[in-house]
């Protein structure tokens, strides 16, 4: 059976390929090249993917992503939709499914949502509770440098608090909206703010969002 993150990692792959190397992404100076590049050098270059997270390992990583960065296009799709070698951790299903559900969701609506005439999918409540699932995990990672306390809040009622702190900004949506914003892209989430007026202001214009 495929999983979410497999059918978020072929989307991705044919979105890629139709916007071409220079299309824009959501990903600030990064084109759909450059964002082909990270997601190949994530998964096929642990040695030098530690950098997006450890600052002493960003050189490296800067140096590897040029490397990737110079291949073909239509070779770093087709890494893309192949997927990781099988030595690596990323080819066992659910370490897949774990670490690139999220991952492989965000990266296909940076894609999309650079675009003028993008509009939100219709997704299935499986997906969307697989999502939520993962952002329950992450909310406290992704929102530890907000200036606010942020609860993050599904229609239905469910929440999780992503900030602990006064005053609390909440944040409502579906669980893909509400995970767009926690991953640092708020201008694209559709989402409802509730709270303080300079609180959602600061919220807004937040950089610490994300990773």
């Amino acid at each position: 059976m495929s999983t979410h993150a497999k059918r978020e990692r072929l989307l991705l792959a044919d979105l890629l390929e139709t916007a071409g190397p220079d299309a824009p992404t959501l990903c600030e100076g990064w084109t759909t090249r450059d964002l082909a590049a990270h997601v190949v050098v994530r998964e096929r270059r642990p040695d030098a993917a530690g950098g997006i997270l450890i600052k002493q390992l960003a050189p490296r990583l800067d140096r590897v992503m040029a490397e990737y960065t110079d291949k073909p296009y239509e070779e770093l799709i087709q890494l893309i939709r192949t997927g990781p070698p099988r030595f690596s951790p990323f080819s066992l299903k659910p370490v897949d499914e774990m670490s690139n559900i999220i991952e492989f969701y965000v990266h296909t609506e940076d894609v999309r949502r650079a675009q003028p005439d993008w509009s939100p999918r219709e997704l299935d409540p499986v997906f969307q509770d697989a999502l939520w699932s993962r952002l329950e995990r992450t909310a406290r990672l992704m929102g530890r440098g907000v200036p606010t306390g942020l609860v993050l809040r599904r229609p239905d009622g469910q929440t999780v608090v992503a900030q602990r702190g006064a005053p609390v900004v909440t944040v409502t949506g579906e669980p893909s909206e509400l995970v767009l914003f926690s991953y640092g892209r708020q201008s694209k989430a559709k989402v409802e703010l509730d709270g303080d007026e300079d609180a959602i202001a600061k919220l807004h214009e937040a950089k610490q969002l994300g990773i």
